[in-house]
């Protein structure tokens, strides 16, 4: 039996689709072009699904007369690998750079505070 091969990474305007359909789930054409506040036209949203539909990046229910985009890629994974190649790109692997940068950058809500302390821990323990 063939391997299939991941789904290729997600433009950053397929990834803005993801985001949506990973908070609505499954959605057509109109709600995630609603959601997206009608910033692009609607039938750039349709041709940007059907092009993730071809990649593996969606799945489309057809039994409906409006088709039913549903994510086909899991969000924190999606965002793991992402954030991988960005900490690689643009911090030169170095995580401890991106952290430090990120909360400088913006601060953290109380409820971010103690679930980053909690994610500290947990390496904590990895590490020892």
């Amino acid at each position: 039996m063939p391997r299939r091969s991941a789904p290729p990474e997600p433009t950053e305007s397929e990834l803005a689709l993801l985001q949506v359909l990973w908070r609505r789930g499954p959605s057509s054409v109109r709600e995630v072009w609603s959601e997206l506040g009608e910033k692009s036209g609607y039938t750039t949203v349709l041709k940007f699904l059907q092009i993730m539909l071809k990649k593996g990046l969606v799945r489309r229910d057809e039994r409906e007369q409006s088709h039913v985009y549903e994510a086909a890629v899991a969000e924190h994974p999606t965002q793991e690998r992402a954030v991988g190649r960005l900490i690689d790109r643009v911090f030169g692997g170095s995580t401890s750079e991106l952290v430090l940068r990120a909360l400088s950058a913006k601060p953290l809500s109380s409820d971010e505070l103690k679930e980053l302390r909690t994610l500290l821990e947990k390496n904590e323990g990895k590490t020892k």
